[in-house]
């Protein structure tokens, strides 16, 4: 059992600026030189990987993972923290939305809140207080009265105005003495993580651009004394999870992953690897062939709308992703890695040419055409179990399947329901030991579904042998 401290960082709504302010927290933590382990409460993939960038030890991002309260029980969650925290000296959570904003109305769960009572959590709650002052301890004290179990130690103020809009904020917070003033941090947009329309821009299409971390922990560094903030917070006890002795890799995964395929949860690769996979990256934007000797592929979301010209043209590897999912090798594609498997995309630009493995085809439109967390059941065997299998995940995406008479010739394999109830939509698609789907699978809340794809693969790879 190993000790660290640890902290969520949460907001009373989304675009209250927590994500700039965790980052730069994370990279000024990283560069006086701890070992930041970076988390993300919610579904979300592209947070993770600035995460990742602001917590680099010697020159390597330090991988960010998800905990989820709605896709991943308990439980799983207090081991993904333990694992990976118990080689940290510091654990930096990011919150979703406003700190009691989850799945539903009346409860906290798949919240920022439940998280932080989960792990037993001190929770810092960061404030847009423009255009605020007195109004802003109102403010936090319905924050931290509303959920007694919930502990916040203190709060940063951000887009502070100047010197005396803190003063006053300090003034007004005094009110509230069990509930410290941290920070406040002047505004400056210039320093704020750029965003488009799926949220934040991912490092991979920016670039990493590692001064803008160092940027962000000048700015945080400038509104509050860190050494102070480490020191009012407990050491956690963590005791990682028991870890079987892995297997040695018995198939080797393809695993697309460049600019336009960059949406994987952590724990699914994990999952693969302890089941038994070797994963191989490769660029379907940049390789013109697959790595050799794969006996399966992983083709996760990301953005392939922003490179369908270069994806189109890309046409051998295109081919020979296509002659695999022929093959009957097994195939498992995401949101983005589905669209690719399609007939075309359609853009504002043009229509482009993807695999042709699925006679559909996906447009893309200005506003998303679904959200929510889904309960996936399989009504079939899949890569990812026998039929029945059940397992949670997130769907998100701006585009939708504009070709009806390819779907009728495509069998739907999943049912679905999400907040409201059972979702009609057909989705789940197999063709051969194909499977594509817009959802975003969670393989922690059904683990055995990383072990039965594995197992897949390797009995194809068995029966190409034989052949």
């Amino acid at each position: 059992m190993s000790t660290l401290k640890g902290f969520v960082i949460a907001g009373t709504h989304s675009g209250c600026g927590k994500t700039s302010i965790a980052l730069g927290l994370m990279a000024s933590l990283s560069r006086k030189g701890l070992a930041v382990q970076p988390f993300k409460c919610g579904p979300d993939f592209i947070d993770p990987g600035h995460h990742a960038l602001a917590c680099a030890r010697d020159g390597q991002p330090v991988p960010s993972h998800n905990l989820d309260g709605w896709m991943l029980d308990e439980t799983t969650n207090i081991d993904i923290f333990n694992r990976y925290g118990a080689s940290a000296d510091v654990a930096v959570i990011e919150g979703v939305m406003g700190l009691f904003d989850g799945i539903s109305g009346v409860t906290d769960e798949g919240s920022t809140a439940q998280m932080a009572k989960t792990l037993k959590l001190p929770v810092i709650l960061v404030v847009d207080a423009r255009s605020m002052a007195r109004s802003a301890a109102a403010l936090v004290s319905g924050y931290a009265d509303f959920d007694p179990e919930v502990n916040i130690v203190g709060v940063i103020f951000n887009r502070v105005g100047s010197e005396s809009h803190g003063d006053l904020l300090r003034e007004a917070m005094s009110l509230m003495p069990d509930v410290p003033v941290l920070g406040c941090l002047k505004r400056d947009e210039a320093i704020a993580t750029p965003s488009r329309h799926l949220g934040l821009v991912t490092p991979n299409q920016e670039g990493p651009d590692m001064d803008r971390y160092q940027r962000l922990a000048d700015w945080v560094e400038t509104g509050l004394d860190l050494d102070a903030l480490l020191e009012t917070l407990p050491q956690i006890a963590v005791d990682p999870p028991f870890e079987p002795v892995p297997q040695l890799p018995s198939v080797t995964i393809g695993l697309a992953r460049d600019n336009a395929f960059c949406f994987y949860y952590e724990e699914n690769l994990r999952l693969l690897r302890t089941a038994g996979a070797r994963l191989v990256e490769f660029s379907p934007l940049e390789d013109t062939r697959l790595p050799e000797h794969l006996d399966g592929l992983y083709l996760g979301g990301g953005y392939p709308e922003l490179s369908v010209f270069e994806l189109g043209q890309n046409t051998r590897l295109r081919r020979e992703i296509k002659a695999f999912c022929e093959s009957g090798r097994p195939v498992y594609a995401e949101c983005g890695g589905f669209m690719y498997l399609m007939n075309d995309i359609i853009t504002g630009r043009g229509r482009y040419a993807m695999a042709g493995v699925f006679p559909i085809r996906a447009e893309m439109f200005e506003k998303f055409r679904a959200l929510g967390y889904r309960e996936v059941t399989t009504q079939a065997e899949t890569l990812l179990g026998p039929a029945g299998t059940c397992g949670r995940g997130h769907e998100f995406h701006y585009s939708s399947i504009q070709d009806e008479p390819g779907m009728q010739s495509l069998p739907s394999v999943y049912s679905m329901t999400g907040r409201k109830g059972p979702i009609t939509t057909p989705e789940g698609f197999q063709m051969g030991n194909t499977l594509g789907s817009y959802v975003h699978m969670h393989f922690g809340s059904q683990p055995e579904m990383a072990r039965y794809f594995v197992d897949a693969c390797k009995r194809e790879s068995i029966r190409n042998m034989q052949d």
